[in-house]
């Protein structure tokens, strides 16, 4: 499938999702949201099937991070976050991730903190991006348990993040966090493929805390109905920020200043929402001369890496996602032209509050504590 095929399938679906449709819209809409009703039924047997028979954790603390909403919420960026947040704070942890877009289809260790055992074509983009910035182990499985029972060899493990957990039933968790983004906010409010939703918004009451994205590009989209709906659960606000470049090479990547302002760059991008991709290189006043544009987790071919470095004639640097790097630092790109935009999280006053949720003591604003098995040092 071309890339721009794809997106623009993409964007036709996305345009259905948007609060006030005309006329002829509203009809396209309505086959949509039959669909839903079935989506959602499926949810909910789904849902009461692994309330029963959910398997729980064996020894270590399972913290899950998740969405209520497809794509492009910072919810990889977070899981590394909280995960670098937890290990400077003494606390030995892991991440365990689906692996979705890899060939691996059991569970396998990506990373032990040290070297990287997979790569992306076989953990998929988003676990190889993880073990790229993180010193501890990581571990695929598409049944989190297999993964997590992979971990048991790392005998000091305390704690475990489940990346994209929030729908992953099959395994009990102690905290369930929900990452939103402000700026995209909640479509329309319905459930695939009608809208955006994964589950509707009742869903929060299985969350501890909801974590709340900026990225400063735009308003925030979240009415103020379903604000009200979110502080029925603890609230944590933070941002998404460019920090640095990432640079291939062949003893791994190196970082680099952003020295963007006013280079001419192609944007390259295959993930669910490049917009905000978009926005952030355009406040760092980069001259964008042309995007291109590929499906979520997009496996890179050489018909691919041939139709970018055309692309790319009239510029001076090609600038992609981290998540997106793993799949294109194998392509003989020329010397430093190809660089990855790198996010991270700063959760600012609320961090120490999020850690003692997360570590299972009580919040600071007075609301009950979260269940635990067995409360962390922080």
């Amino acid at each position: 499938m071309r890339g721009d095929d794809a997106s623009a399938r993409r964007r036709t679906l996305q345009a259905l999702w948007r609060p006030n449709l005309s006329a002829l819209e509203q009809i396209a809409w309505f086959g949509l949201a039959l669909s839903s009703v079935l989506y959602l039924a499926t949810v909910a047997v789904r849902r009461l099937f692994w309330k029963a028979f959910a398997r729980k954790s064996k020894s270590i603390r399972v913290i899950s991070v998740g969405n209520l909403t497809v794509g492009g919420n910072g919810k990889t960026p977070f899981t590394l976050y909280l995960a670098r947040k937890m290990r400077e704070r003494g606390i030995a942890v892991a991440i365990v991730s689906r692996g979705y877009g890899g060939s691996n289809v059991s569970a396998a260790i990506v990373s032990d903190g040290k070297s990287i055992a997979l790569n992306a074509e076989q953990a998929g983009d988003e676990p190889v991006m993880m073990a790229r910035n993180f010193s501890g182990p990581i571990a695929i499985g598409r049944r989190r348990a297999d993964a997590l029972d992979l971990l048991e060899q790392f005998d000091d493990l305390r704690a475990a993040i489940l990346d994209d957990g929030f729908q992953h039933l099959r395994l009990k968790r102690d905290v369930d966090l929900l990452i939103m983004s402000a700026e995209r906010g909640l479509g329309n409010g319905w459930t695939l493929p009608a809208g955006p939703m994964r589950e509707r918004l009742g869903a929060i009451r299985r969350a501890d805390g909801i974590v709340l994205l900026t990225s400063g590009s735009k308003r925030s989209a979240l009415s103020a109905s379903q604000l009200g709906e979110l502080a029925t659960r603890p609230i944590f606000r933070g941002r998404l920020v460019p920090t640095v470049l990432v640079e291939p090479g062949a003893e791994g990547w190196r970082e680099r200043p952003l020295t963007l302002a006013h280079r001419r760059a192609l944007a390259v991008s295959g993930i669910a929402d490049p917009s905000r991709f978009y926005a952030m290189l355009r406040d760092l006043e980069v001259d964008l001369v042309g995007v291109l544009e590929y499906p979520d987790h997009h496996r890179y071919s050489n018909s691919d890496w041939h139709r970018i470095a055309a692309a790319a004639r009239d510029a001076e640097v090609i600038i992609t996602t981290e998540k997106d790097l793993t799949k294109l630092e194998r392509f003989p790109f020329a010397r430093d032209s190809l660089y990855a935009l790198r996010l991270e999280v700063a959760m600012g006053e609320d961090e120490d509050r999020l850690l003692a949720l997360v570590a299972g003591q009580a919040i600071a604003s007075g609301t009950e504590p979260v269940r635990t098995n067995a409360a962390l040092e922080v």
